[in-house]
């Protein structure tokens, strides 16, 4: 049996630029099939998707707003470049990081106030996230 295409209900939206590469269904079926890496490589993506939307919903449920923010900075900055002990992440709006964690941009300024206070984050035009942030995960 075959899925069939439907509508999607989501959206994705660049922070930084990129390329998109679009392919056609019968191609990417045919892909699949045929080269094995690919397919292995496509399938570990997705399994590391479906792990992510799981810990997200976690966070969701079970973290405070701050906490979520909080991984949400982390999560970013280790995207960006990982391994380093601190990183400047692309620049994004208290409204985007807002909606992100399922808050208000009220909320996420108070706690960027608190996290640059406490030394957590550093910003003006752009973000930069200290490893220390960690404690925030790690006190509770």
């Amino acid at each position: 049996m075959e899925a069939k295409p439907g509508l999607r209900v989501t959206r994705a939206t660049a922070m930084v630029d990129c390329a998109a590469l679009r392919i056609a269904r019968n191609e990417f079926i045919r892909v699949m099939h045929t080269e094995q890496s690919f397919s292995y490589l496509f399938s570990s993506f997705l399994l590391a998707c479906t792990i992510k939307t799981q810990a997200d919903l976690v966070d969701q449920l079970f973290n405070r707003t701050e906490k979520r923010l909080a991984r949400l900075l982390l999560m970013l900055a280790e995207s960006s470049r990982p391994g380093e002990d601190d990183t400047l992440i692309p620049h994004i709006s208290q409204e985007a990081l807002a909606s992100m964690i399922g808050s208000t941009r009220p909320r996420v300024n108070a706690f960027m106030n608190r996290f640059r206070k406490l030394g957590f984050v550093e910003y003006d035009s752009r973000i930069r996230v200290h490893k220390s942030l960690l404690n925030v995960f790690l006190r509770d």
